[in-house]
Formats: C-alpha cells, structure tokens, sequence
C-alpha cells in the first residue's frame, strides 16, 4: 500500500465518522441514549469476532487473558460507555457540527491530562492550542452571547472521557492485541450500556426498534469498517497525515449537518470553528514533534 493510498483510506474514516454525527444526532430526541448505544457497540463487538477467531486459528494465540489484562480491558470499555454516552446525550441538545467539533477537542486535553495525572509537564504550545480550543469552543457554543449550550457541556464533558480512553488503550496495547482490545472493549460497553439503558430508560426501549437503521450503520460502518480502515491506513499513512486527515471528523460532522440537517452556523461560529481546528492541530503537531524527539515513547495520541 502506498502513502496516498492510506491517506485515503484515513480520509474515507474521517468521513465516514463525521456522517455518523448526523445520524446518531437525528436519532438522539426520541430513543435511548443507552440501549442506541449498548446495540450499536455489541454489534460492532460481534463483527469483530470472526477477526479474532481467524488470528487465533493462523497465529495459535489464545484469546485467553491475564486477570490485570482482563480489568484493563474492562475499563476501556467503561470510559467508552461514559464517553459515547456524554456524546449522545448532547447530541439532543446541540448539532451534529458543535458535537464533532467539541469531540475533537481530546487530541488537546490528552497532553493536559497526562501533565495532571503523570506529571508530563506538556510544551508551550500545547498551553497556546488549549487557549485557542477554548476561545473557538465559547464562539462556537454561544455564537459571542454568555449563555452556555448544555449539549455543548454534555459533549466537552464526553470529549474527556475520549482523552482519557486513548491514553488507557495506549498503555494497553502494550501487552493486548489490538483487535482482541477492540471486541473486548466494544462488548463491555455494548452490555454496560444496555443493562443500563433497561435499568435507566425502560419507557424508551419500545421506541428503539425506529432506530434500527441508525444503530445498523454506526455498529457496522461507523465502528467496526471505521475502525478496521484506520488500523490499516494508520500503518502506512505518516504520523502527520494522520493527525491532519483524522481531525477532519469534525470538518466533515459540520458539512453533512448542513447537507442533511440544514444546521447553519454562525458568521462568530465559523470562526470558533476554525481557531478550534487551529488549536486541535497545534496540539497534534506539538505532539508528534515530542514523539519524534522520543522515539521510545508509545503513539497515543
């Protein structure tokens, strides 16, 4: 596979994520946050097992894991419940742009979080791509008024989340295969989030078969072919081309709103949305640099 080959196959991943924006927004008002979620995760868990059972037939390893790896894997699934349902949750209350836009918004709290938690004191620009996130976040939520979007909150809140997942599955992939680590995390979410959506939101179960189609699409296309492609676009695709393609997700989430959803944006939002990808960039870019100076370090961002 060649590099312009991969960057494709990257940018045909950020478009199929952005789409699913639109579709888990026009879904978002009337089903459950959690059974939507819960299907649509075990759906994609399930398309991964032929996967892992093939491996396992060619390669003679084992599904079987260590009781440390098990809770590894069993907390990627639960920091994706939260964030998939912080997500969806928004997404009844702002648009599918705002939601693609904000989510994006974890390439810049990974570094932030990291200096918190692992006392990796980040670079300047890591600080200058937070301040410019932000001020693109407050144009993009409030258009320049002082009212704040609670969806805009409920994705911010979920964007944490996201950081927090990749910087878990970057310490996890160490020792757990990468597909084993996908079906295994999608599963728990899948079970986590119906179990909670019966327990949470039983009145809304008899609306979810509406949603069949959505939930269809995310599981299948969104998650498990998303998923699949950037594995393979990612092993050929140069870090930078990666980081740029990828952040077009929320590019992408934006346009389709307007497409099919008619969500328009300000002339205050546009630029919100543009120093926001300004500031995801910096912190991609800031990020590989430090990477590059640290070859041994593992590639979770």
């Amino acid at each position: 596979m060649k590099r312009l080959q991969a960057d494709l196959i990257l940018l045909s991943v950020s478009l199929i994520w952005g789409s699913a924006f639109v579709v888990q927004r026009i879904v978002a008002g009337n089903n459950s946050v959690f059974l939507f979620n819960g299907l649509r995760f075990f759906l994609a868990g399930l398309l991964l097992l032929p996967i892992v059972w093939l491996k396992s037939k060619n390669n003679r390893f084992t599904v079987s894991l260590r009781r440390q790896e098990i809770i590894g894997v069993g907390l990627a699934g639960l920091l994706l419940t939260c964030g998939a349902a912080l997500q969806q949750a928004g997404l009844r209350y702002t648009t599918a742009g705002n939601a693609g836009f904000i989510t994006g918004l974890y390439v810049v709290l990974i570094p932030i979080i990291q200096a918190v938690f692992l006392k990796r004191s980040p670079p300047i620009f890591i600080w200058i791509a937070a301040l410019l996130s932000a001020s693109g976040l407050f144009l993009l939520s409030t258009g320049g008024d002082l009212s704040i979007n609670i969806g805009d909150l409920l994705e911010l809140a979920g964007a944490c989340f996201w950081a927090l997942h990749v910087i878990w599955i970057g310490y996890m992939v160490r020792s757990v295969d990468g597909f084993q680590l996908a079906m295994g995390q999608y599963l728990v979410c899948g079970a986590t989030s119906i179990l909670l959506g019966l327990l949470i939101e039983p009145n809304q179960a008899k609306n979810i078969t509406t949603a069949a189609w959505a939930i269809i699409y995310t599981g299948i296309i969104s998650v498990g072919l998303g998923y699949t492609l950037q594995i393979f676009g990612q092993k050929v695709a140069p870090p930078a081309d990666a980081a740029i393609i990828l952040s077009l997700e929320a590019v992408f989430a934006a346009l389709f709103g307007w497409i099919f959803l008619s969500e328009g944006l300000t002339v205050l939002q546009l630029v919100g949305c543009g120093i926001m990808l300004s500031g995801m960039l910096l912190a991609q870019a800031s990020s590989m640099s430090e990477r590059f100076k640290q070859p041994g370090q593992p590639d979770i961002v």
